[in-house]
């Protein structure tokens, strides 16, 4: 009687699979998509957080740019700067802000750099919109009223200084980042920029006017 020997049933099914290329790929994928995943959503998050430092740094230059254009007035009178200019350049900032969430989110923080009259550097005024709670990093308003001690605002070594009988328009603007993705493991990101520009033209320096109807003014308390 002739006996037949029987093959392992498990090793036949292990050497087919050895030998078909397309299970071995599954497999080769199976163990690289995780990763894949995690790169990509990783440039997602990378790109994504890129592009909100640009969209931060452009909504400071350009407000910073608008304040500098504001001259309210007739070619009688030298032009002036109301509460409702500067809540309309705040109103622009929420337009270009758009989906960033930016009110309960950040603060822009407008001030004034003007000379004082012993011919140093002064804040003159300030206004600020976003919930955010941060402060001015150069002072509040009225920093420098008197003294030439106060240097300006900007880095230390480099500040803006406003020349006399004009003023700088000098924007701080701060937003807290948040994750698309990884926001269990990427750590808060707080986005800074600053912008200025100098006033486009002369403008009555005395005080921001709030003739009537009056608008609330965007204090910064």
């Amino acid at each position: 009687m002739l006996m037949i020997a029987r093959r392992n049933p498990v090793r036949l099914a292990m050497a087919r699979l050895w030998r078909n290329r397309r299970a071995a790929v599954a497999v080769e994928m199976a163990f690289a998509i995780p990763g894949l995943v995690v790169l990509g959503f990783g440039g997602i998050e990378i790109a994504n957080l890129t592009l909100t430092h640009t969209r931060i740094s452009q909504i400071g230059l350009s407000a910073a740019d608008n304040a500098s254009r504001i001259a309210f007035g007739s070619s009688l009178s030298q032009p002036s700067i109301r509460e409702i200019d500067i809540n309309e350049v705040f109103t622009g900032v929420e337009a270009q802000a758009a989906g960033l969430d930016f009110k309960p989110n950040g603060r822009i923080i407008l001030s004034s750099l003007e000379r004082n009259p012993d011919d140093g550097q002064w804040i003159h005024w300030q206004r600020c919109y976003g919930d955010m709670k941060v402060n001015s990093a150069y002072g509040p308003e009225g920093t420098g009223i008197t003294g030439t001690d106060f240097p300006g605002m900007g880095p230390e070594g480099s500040e803006v200084k406003a020349p006399a009988g004009t003023a700088v328009m000098f924007v701080e603007i701060t937003y807290q980042y948040k994750s698309l993705v990884y926001g269990k493991w990427l750590k808060p990101q707080t986005i800074r920029s600053t912008a200025a520009f100098n006033i486009r033209e002369g403008r009555d320096l005395q005080q921001v006017y709030n003739p009537a109807p009056a608008a609330t003014p965007s204090t910064c308390t």
